[in-house]
């Protein structure tokens, strides 16, 4: 992966990841398919200037939709819960909400 934004694509705002992100000290993103945990790991530490102490990822298959009778499916992704050291401040990038 040559660049940082390529790896990460954008974090995941929803309920589930919210509560992630106050109790347990996770980031949710939206990942490149083939991108690692290490490439993950360190493009959260460069991009944010924080310490991660693990990474998960989950691929979620693209599920089935229909417009009449055309059917077709939406695109697999990855997403990833990188969870920071104890004592990292949380990077805030829903100022907008």
């Amino acid at each position: 992966m040559p660049t940082l934004y390529t790896v990460i694509r954008r974090p995941l705002i929803t309920e589930k990841g919210m509560g992630v992100k106050e109790t347990q000290n996770t980031l949710v993103f939206e990942v490149a398919l083939k991108a690692t945990k290490t490439e993950v790991k360190q493009a959260v530490e460069t991009l944010f200037k924080v310490k991660v102490t693990g990474v998960r990822t989950a691929t979620v298959e693209g599920k089935e939709r229909r417009r009449g009778k055309y059917s077709g499916y939406r695109p697999d992704w990855k997403k990833a819960y990188v969870r920071l050291k104890e004592g990292e401040k949380m990077p805030e990038y829903l100022n907008s909400l």
